[in-house]
C-alpha cells in the first residue's frame, strides 16, 4: 500500500507540475487543442485574451499546488493537517469532475482517464495515510 500511494502521489503531482507550468507559462494553445480540440484563435480577441488569462491563472494555481505538495510531501504523508488539506484539494478536483459529468455531460476519454486515475490515487493515499497516522497515534 505504501508503494502504491507514493506511486500515485508522485505521478499525479508530476503531471500537475508539468501541466501547470506548461499551461500557465509555455503553450496553453497546445492544451486547448489536445484537451478540447479547440482553437482559441477562432474567438474574438476580447474573449480569447480573457479566456487565456483565466486559463493561465488556473494552471498557475495548479502549479502552485504541485510545488506545495512536493515541498511538503513528508508532512502530507505523516501529519494530519497537511494530509487532510492535500486530500481535500485533490478530492475537490475529483468532485468537480464528477459534478461536471453529471451536469454538463460525458467528458472525452482523456478527461475520464484523468478522473479515474485521480480517484484511484486519492483512495490509495487516503487508505495508506489513514493507517499510518492511526498506528503512530497509539
Amino acid at each position: 500500500m505504501n508503494w502504491l500511494s507514493h506511486f500515485f502521489f508522485y505521478t499525479y503531482i508530476g503531471l500537475v507540475l508539468v501541466a501547470g507550468f506548461w499551461g500557465a507559462f509555455i503553450n496553453p494553445y497546445f492544451d486547448f487543442d489536445l484537451l478540447f480540440s479547440f482553437d482559441p484563435h477562432t474567438l474574438t480577441d476580447h474573449v480569447r485574451i480573457n479566456l487565456l488569462s483565466q486559463y493561465r491563472f488556473l494552471r498557475a494555481l495548479e502549479l502552485g499546488f504541485g510545488l506545495f505538495s512536493i515541498l511538503f510531501v513528508n508532512k502530507i504523508f505523516n501529519e494530519k493537517t497537511f494530509n487532510i488539506l492535500f486530500l481535500i484539494i485533490m478530492g475537490s478536483g475529483i468532485i468537480a469532475r464528477v459534478i461536471s459529468w453529471m451536469v454538463d455531460g460525458t467528458p472525452n476519454t482523456l478527461s475520464q482517464l484523468f478522473m479515474f486515475y485521480e480517484l484511484t490515487g486519492w483512495i490509495f493515499i487516503f487508505i495508506h495515510t489513514h493507517k499510518t497516522r492511526y498506528h503512530r497515534a497509539y
